[in-house]
């Protein structure tokens, strides 16, 4: 006698189709795989240390060369010019370091890293935050050692205190961050490292001159004070300094916190058209 035998049928999709059905990882997994991939950089302990070198050197130059600015009108009374320019340096130095995020970006677009990243189930946005995030953690180390040299060596003390020059190292934070995405957009159209690094100098050194960083606006030529009081600089240069100098004044604060806003909003949509270019 023959007995029949049948194959239990089975909802298991085949392998093959089970692959060409997952959509990838969630949002979150998303960015923080691809910050992990960023944070390789911060390996190279030698990035690391130019970074902090390079504004150290600048605090030193310029403590020295403009330091005679403390007798100029407008000048607080009974500051050290040491305290009044360590929280412009903060805001600048953050503001420079804006610029390695779009450099970063356009490293990878040209050569060819974000065209394997098409091919797989992953956000382009992702990526950008994720970018983001890693240039945010990279400006807090070194603007943090930064703060560190300047009061080992400078002796930076300001009247705000700890937590004062904690907020003014917040407040420069949050104005580089929103630089970032600027940047990061203008790396998704130019795709090129050297043409972002000369649209980076071109853009944030004549910003960092014409501002408030190195002397009280009063004491400038009639021409350049008015190119110092609508700079978008001066006001986040000068919200980092109420909050170091213990002085608190909410009106740069505020209008620093909004231009930033605006800018990191006015970037992330510019740089999520650009990176999906081509």
């Amino acid at each position: 006698m023959t007995v029949a035998t049948t194959t239990p049928q089975t909802n298991a999709a085949p392998p093959a189709a089970a692959a060409r059905d997952w959509g990838g990882s969630s949002y979150p997994s998303q960015i923080w795989v691809l910050t992990g991939r960023s944070m390789q950089a911060l390996k190279d302990k030698r990035m690391l240390i130019m970074s902090v070198v390079q504004p150290l050197i600048m605090l030193t130059l310029f403590s020295q060369v403009f330091k005679g600015m403390a007798f100029a009108p407008g000048f607080p009374q009974g500051v050290d010019y040491i305290d009044y320019l360590m929280p412009a340096i903060l805001v600048t130095t953050g503001s420079q370091s804006a610029m390695w995020a779009g450099a970063g970006l356009a490293t990878d677009l040209k050569n060819g890293a974000l065209a394997r990243f098409r091919t797989l189930p992953i956000s382009m946005y992702s990526l950008l935050t994720a970018r983001s995030v890693f240039d945010a953690v990279r400006n807090t180390i070194q603007l943090s050692l930064l703060l560190v040299g300047a009061v080992v060596l400078f002796g930076f003390n300001p009247a705000g205190g700890v937590f004062g020059t904690l907020a003014a190292l917040l407040l420069a934070l949050i104005v580089g961050w929103g630089l970032s995405w600027l940047f990061m957009a203008l790396g998704t159209w130019v795709r090129n490292l050297e043409v972002m690094q000369m649209i980076g100098m071109v853009a944030v050194f004549p910003l960092m001159f014409a501002s408030n960083a190195f002397a009280p606006v009063e004491s400038m030529p009639g021409w350049l004070q008015a190119i110092a009081s609508v700079n978008p600089l001066s006001y986040a240069i000068d919200g980092s300094r109420s909050l170091a100098l213990g002085d608190l004044d909410a009106g740069p604060i505020l209008w620093a916190l909004l231009i930033s806003g605006i800018i990191a909003s006015g970037g992330a949509l510019a740089a999520g058209r650009g990176i999906r270019k081509p």
